[in-house]
């Protein structure tokens, strides 16, 4: 799997038909991007800024479109830009050797990823790859400065961007070392997934792709494989979850959320 980062390496690209009708349709064969119009804008995210300041921020980005399982940057390499997030997911890692690594969590539209990376002139500090097929706004660091510099509401929301990671890794820490059985880490990681990339459904449920393996679950709860398969089992048996066309569904939150 190549890399498509950054820098003095290409972008590697695999449109579908869809996309490749829409660039015919845009000038120089780029998206068309307006995050005031973005179906998947949500509260709190950059792509929710001011629609002057994204007129803006609009100017000193571009768009590409990456595959499903593409590397986008390696923990380690130099932060030369920040992505942000406008369609399809991501997952991010910790751990350069592939039999000791850690998901750190799933990201998905509205999320900027390398945002600390590129404010202390740094690394990055996980990996990001592609889980689907992927639409984001690479922003160079300096443009990114420049543009933070004349933008009040963009450099508190700079901050709240990168509350929201310590957030993550809060609850991250607290899954594994404060709950005491698997059903709880487990319940535990479907609540993050459904606050992260998912949905809130009338009646307090809520829904979001099932886009990790039972493996890849069992990883993030401290457990293994067979054990997420058959504690994923009871719940969809006790009504709490249920599982369909790749869409998790949780009908019983605060069931999940009481579990010690």
């Amino acid at each position: 799997m190549e890399p498509v980062a950054g820098g003095s390496r290409a972008w590697r690209t695999q449109r579908t038909r869809q996309e490749r009708k829409r660039d015919r349709s845009t000038s120089h064969g780029r998206f068309r991007w307006d995050a005031r119009l973005c179906a998947n804008r949500r509260p709190g995210w950059f792509c929710s800024l001011g629609s002057a300041v994204l007129a803006d921020l609009e100017l000193v980005t571009s768009t590409i479109s990456l595959p499903a399982q593409a590397s986008l940057f390696t923990q380690g390499e130099d932060a030369k830009c920040l992505y942000l997030i406008c369609g399809g997911y991501l997952k991010l890692t910790a751990g350069q050797h592939k039999d000791r690594q850690m998901i750190v969590r799933v990201a998905g539209p509205g999320s900027m990823l390398g945002l600390y990376a590129v404010l202390s002139h740094g690394v990055y500090e996980v990996s990001a790859e592609t889980l689907t097929a992927a639409q984001l706004r690479p922003v160079e660091r300096e443009r990114f400065q420049t543009f933070l510099r004349s933008h009040k509401e963009a450099q508190m929301r700079a901050v709240q961007c990168i509350c929201q990671e310590y957030r993550f890794a809060l609850q991250d820490a607290c899954r594994i070392a404060l709950s005491e059985t698997v059903a709880a880490r487990l319940g535990r990681l479907l609540l993050e997934l459904a606050h992260q990339i998912g949905e809130h459904l009338n009646g307090g449920g809520y829904r979001f792709p099932l886009l990790l393996t039972h493996e890849e679950m069992a990883s993030m709860a401290s457990t293994t494989r067979e054990t997420v398969t058959r504690t994923l089992g009871q719940f969809r048996k006790d009504g709490w979850i249920s599982i369909e066309d790749s869409l998790v569904t949780l009908h019983e939150p605060e069931r999940l959320q009481t579990l010690t």
